[in-house]
C-alpha cells in the first residue's frame, strides 16, 4: 500500500497520522516463508522536519509462524515493530552523512509494505528457540529429545585427538 506524503514533505511543521491494515500475508527472506498469523493495524505519525524530510514513527505488531531452530517444533514468534525513519522527497538535498537508501520510497509516497518489511528484517531473530533449554534433535535417530530420551551414544570424539587415538589403535593390535 502506497501512502502519499506530498502534504506532509511540503508543509513545514505538518504533522499526519495514519491506521494503515497490513496486507502483508507472509514474511520472506533467505531463511524461509514465514506466514504471519497476528498483526495489528500499522500506526504512523509523519512530521515534516525540514525542506523536503520528514520524520516517519510509529509501532505495529505481528506474530508469526515460526519453526524451532533446534528441534523444528512450531513456535509463534511475536515482534512488536518501532518506527523512527527519516524520509527525503526526490528533490530533497541530502548531506553524505545521512542515510538516503530508501527502497520503500516511490516517487513521494512511502510504500508501507517495503517499509514493514525493512524493519522485520531488521529486527528478525537470530536464533528461535521453542524453550531456553531446548535439547534439540539426536543427530544418530532423530528423535525430538524434548519428548523423549532416546539413550543413543552421541558421544563424538575431539578431532585433534585423532593420532593419539591411532597409537593406541596401533598398540591393542599387537
Amino acid at each position: 500500500m502506497l501512502v502519499s506524503l506530498s502534504d506532509v514533505l511540503t508543509s513545514e511543521g505538518k504533522v499526519e497520522t495514519v491506521a494503515i491494515p497490513l496486507e502483508m500475508t507472509s514474511f520472506k527472506s533467505r531463511q524461509g516463508e514465514f506466514p504471519i498469523t497476528e498483526k495489528t493495524p500499522i500506526n504512523l505519525t509523519f512530521t515534516n522536519i525540514g525542506v523536503n524530510k520528514a520524520k516517519v514513527t510509529g509501532t505495529a505488531e505481528l506474530t508469526f509462524d515460526t519453526k524451532c531452530d533446534r528441534c523444528l517444533t512450531e513456535v509463534p514468534t511475536a515482534m512488536k515493530l518501532k518506527f523512527d525513519r527519516i524520509v527525503y522527497s526526490p528533490e530533497a538535498e541530502v548531506s553524505e552523512e545521512e542515510d538516503t537508501e530508501q527502497s520503500f520510497m516511490d516517487g513521494w509516497q512511502l510504500d508501507v509494505e517495503a517499509f514493514v518489511y525493512d524493519e522485520i528484517l531488521v529486527n528478525w531473530p537470530a536464533k528461535i528457540l521453542c524453550k531456553e533449554d531446548c535439547k534439540g534433535i539426536c543427530p544418530v535417530c532423530g528423535q525430538n529429545r524434548n519428548l523423549k530420551e532416546c539413550g543413543c551414544d552421541t558421544f563424538v570424539p575431539d578431532p585433534r585427538m585423532a593420532a593419539i587415538q591411532d597409537i593406541f589403535n596401533a598398540n591393542k593390535e599387537v
